[in-house]
Order: C-alpha cells, then structure tokens, then sequence
C-alpha cells in the first residue's frame, strides 16, 4: 500500500466507533412481531423515512411510495388479508403445516404504525438502468426498507416485513392505481426486547447457512479461493 492511498483510506474512513455502530445495527437487525403499544414520536418516525427516501435507486426513479395506515378499520381489513394468505400458506406447506401455524408472523395489531411500502405507478417510463432487468426498481424499493430498517434498529424501535398478502387485494383496499404495487406491509414500533437470533432461526425453523457455500469466483459454484 502507498503512502498516498493510505492516506485516502484514512481520510475517507469512518472513525472506529461509528464504524463499529453501522456493522452492530446490520448484525442486531432482527424481524420483528412483538411490539409494545407505546407511541413513536412524529419527528422519529420522519427520521426513519428520510432515510428510507435517501436509499439509492436505478436511474435515480425513487420507485417507493409509503402509505401509512391510521384508519383503525383498514388495519383489521389489512390483518383480515394477511390472516387468510397465512392459512393458505400453511397449507402449501404440507408436512409443516402445523409447525408454521404455531409461528407469530405478523405484529400488525400489536405495533402502533403500520406502512404499507408500494412500487409508484407508472413506472415504464423509466427504463435508466431497468431496459434489460425492470426488476430493478424492486431491488431500490427493498434498498429504501432496509435502510429504514437499521436506522430503526439504531433508534431502538422493532420493524417487522409483512408479505403475506394477495397484492391485488390490498391494492383493492388502498385505492392504488393499477400499475403500482404493493410490496411490504411494515410493521413499526417500541419493543420490549430484540431477539438475540432471527425469529425463525430461535424457532429452529430454518439456520444460517455458511457464506462460503454462497460465494463463487469467476464461474457459478466455483468455489472462491
């Protein structure tokens, strides 16, 4: 290493404890279904979507749009869609079936804000960086959740991803043009606790599996020296 680029990494480096706080918010982020009923505070709240809004996007299009749900009605109906996709769900499981019945999916009554996080209509007319792969605005959608979802991590608060739910349906029921689409319902809120491991994997429905059976150099499974 040069003097000069050693230079450049220092200056361009975090100091070590902020380093250290963005590794430990990645590494405590849990999805969350256990909420307190405590109110957050308008101005944390505000903190979490600018940072959500600050995510990066293909072409710079901002493909997210966040619907808050206040109305106590709409939250049952929402809870209503999630419920029978849950059951239906169950069932395409077959043999684990009732071991993912016993499972807590959701916190949508539980937690104070609900956010619905949908895809912006017409979105054809982007096609900066989506000619070949127009998937990519779901890919900035899902950079936009989860920077939300450290940030809320690093405020204390408990974020949960609901995507049990037929889209059309709660297109239906949020009056969503017919070119969006929903993607996530959030759940967002205090918690008493932050589970040690993911939920499912304390559960032991599913483990970690090692980054090296993930990682590839140069051809598809071919192990990276």
């Amino acid at each position: 290493m040069t003097e000069a680029t050693a230079h450049t990494m220092s200056k361009n480096r975090y100091a070590e404890a902020d380093i250290a706080a963005v590794y430990r918010a990645i590494y405590e982020r849990r999805d969350m279904r256990h909420f307190l009923p405590d109110p957050v505070a308008p101005e944390l709240l505000s903190r979490l979507l600018m940072a959500a809004h600050h995510a990066p996007s293909v072409g710079f299009m901002q493909p997210w749009r966040f619907i808050r749900i206040s109305c106590p009605d709409l939250r049952q109906s929402i809870h209503a869609l999630v419920d029978q996709e849950r059951i239906c769900t169950a069932k395409a499981l077959n043999e684990r079936e009732e071991a993912f019945m016993r499972l807590k999916v959701e916190g949508i009554l539980e937690c104070p804000i609900i956010l619905v996080a949908a895809l912006c209509a017409q979105r054809e007319q982007h096609i900066f960086g989506r000619r070949t792969l127009p998937e990519m605005d779901l890919a900035s959608l899902a950079c936009a959740i989860q920077n939300m979802w450290l940030a809320a991590r690093a405020e204390g608060l408990g974020l949960g991803w609901v995507s049990m739910f037929e889209p059309e349906a709660l297109k239906q029921l949020l009056n969503m043009p017919s070119d969006s689409q929903p993607i996530a319902i959030l759940c967002l809120g205090h918690v008493a606790d932050f589970y040690d491991k993911p939920m499912l994997e304390q559960e032991q429905w599913a483990a970690r599996q090692d980054i090296n059976a993930y990682l590839f150099e140069n051809t598809w499974e071919s192990p990276c020296r």
